[in-house]
């Protein structure tokens, strides 16, 4: 904190949080906020399926009623990823040179279409301290 006020991460990665709260996956939430180099909130986004689709709060995801591990399966999960969210609610000219703050590490799928959008930077919290990652 600075000054009594958080600083740019942890203020990106507290809205990240709040997003998170609407995904609809019963195994972990997840929110991402894509922020450009003037430090403004260009798109946000959750994991969950498309609008209107099956939910996982309903029980409509086989992979969320499966035993399958952490991190695996993912070929069986209606939800669209957070990150991926995020990337398709901005513009092309959004994403060029922006940060993208999750709640999570993003998934390998997630970590290419990250770099192919233009995001240069990613940042992510854990129970271990706050990652950041220069693409």
């Amino acid at each position: 904190m600075t000054d009594g006020r958080p600083d740019w991460t942890f203020y990106f990665l507290g809205i990240a949080d709040a997003v998170a709260a609407r995904g609809d996956c019963l195994r972990c939430r997840v929110g991402a906020v894509l922020v450009g180099t003037d430090r403004r909130i260009r798109s946000t986004g959750y994991n969950g399926s498309y609008p209107g689709g099956p939910s996982c709060s309903r029980g409509e995801c086989s992979r969320c009623s499966s035993e399958v591990p952490s991190g695996t399966g993912y070929e069986d999960c209606i939800e669209v990823h957070a990150e991926a969210n995020a990337l398709l609610y901005a513009s092309w000219e959004d994403c060029q040179g922006s940060t993208l703050y999750v709640t999570r590490k993003p998934c390998k799928d997630c970590s290419k279409l990250i770099r192919a959008a233009g995001v240069v930077k990613v940042v992510w919290g854990d129970g271990l301290g706050i990652h950041k990652v220069i693409l």
